[in-house]
Formats: structure tokens, C-alpha cells, sequence
């Protein structure tokens, strides 16, 4: 692991979508995803270094509190990890290291966070499960808060092309629950 300043991070993806316009997402979310496997095994040592039972093990409410516990400390900021209509994985911040509220960006940005949260939670899900994660608010855009969602990739479809077709995520994730 090595540790990358806020200001680091956030003028490294200024600098990207400057310079490469719309492939900076592509590249940011190819680095997050390379670097979500030792991020998770970052998380069983923590977890282990502490006496908790490891990831795999971890009833839903502790993992949710041990997850924002290690993402904090981390620097990333804090998040809460929850469900939407039983449909998609909710991860919430109202402070994620990603983002840049004074970038008035038109969609959500965090998209080195979208990588490094598939691979992460995949791992998670086990069984080769694929797990695709969409940000559908950011503080990059003047959000309150990020807001990632995971799911199956038949319901990330869905919640995009409902919201291509100007519904909110949360209709959209209603309709499959």
C-alpha cells in the first residue's frame, strides 16, 4: 500500500479529464479496479490485526461498521454501507477523498472508486462473482454526498438505462425489488 494525498488524487483526475478527456474514466476505473485485490487484502489484515473475524466471515452490520472504520482511517472518508430495495449495495460519503466539489463536473467522478469498489467487493461476493458499481450522486457535481451503487450487471443495466430515459436510480432499483 502507499499512501496518496487528497489534493494528489484530485489534481491527478483534473490533469486526466483535462488531458484526455472522456477516456480519463476508463483509465482512472482500469487503476482502481488493478488496485481493489490488495486493498481488500488490506482490509482481512487490518481486520485480523484487530481480532475481528475475517471479511468473508463477517455477519452484514459488522462488516458495514468495519468497512467505515477502515476506509476512514485509510483517509478515504467515511462511508455507510447499506441496501435499495433489496436490489443494489448502497455506499454513501459525504466526504470521499475522490471527489472535488469545487469541480462542478456534469456526471459523478469518482470512477477510480467505482474500479477499486468492484474488485473489492467481488472478492467478496466470491464464486467469481462480477459485481458492477455505478455512481449515481457525487459531491463533484454539487451532490451532498457519492453515492456508489453495487449490483449484478443485469441491474446496473437497468438502473442506467432507466436513468438514461430521465428516471432516477431509485424508481429504476424499485422496478426490480
Amino acid at each position: 500500500m502507499v499512501g496518496l494525498t487528497r489534493d494528489a488524487l484530485v489534481a491527478l483526475r483534473a490533469v486526466l479529464f483535462r488531458d484526455a478527456g472522456g477516456n480519463a474514466a476508463a483509465y482512472l476505473q482500469e487503476a482502481g479496479y488493478a488496485g481493489g485485490g490488495a486493498l481488500y487484502h488490506a482490509f482481512a489484515d487490518w481486520s485480523s490485526s484487530r481480532g475481528y473475524a475475517v471479511p468473508e466471515n463477517m455477519a452484514a452490520p459488522e462488516f458495514q461498521q468495519r468497512a467505515g472504520e477502515f476506509f476512514g482511517e485509510l483517509g478515504w472518508g467515511a462511508i455507510t454501507i447499506g441496501t435499495l430495495h433489496d436490489a443494489a449495495i448502497t455506499l454513501d460519503s459525504a466526504n470521499w477523498a475522490e471527489s472535488d466539489p469545487a469541480s462542478a463536473m456534469q456526471f459523478p467522478g469518482c470512477y477510480l472508486s467505482a474500479g477499486m469498489f468492484a474488485n473489492f467487493f467481488g472478492r467478496l461476493a466470491g464464486d467469481g462473482a462480477q459485481l458492477v458499481v455505478m455512481e449515481v450522486e457525487c459531491r463533484s457535481m454539487g451532490s451532498e454526498r457519492c453515492r456508489f451503487l453495487l449490483g449484478s450487471s443485469e441491474t446496473m443495466q437497468h438502473v442506467y438505462d432507466g436513468m438514461t430515459q430521465g428516471e432516477s436510480y431509485d424508481s429504476a432499483l424499485e422496478q426490480m425489488a
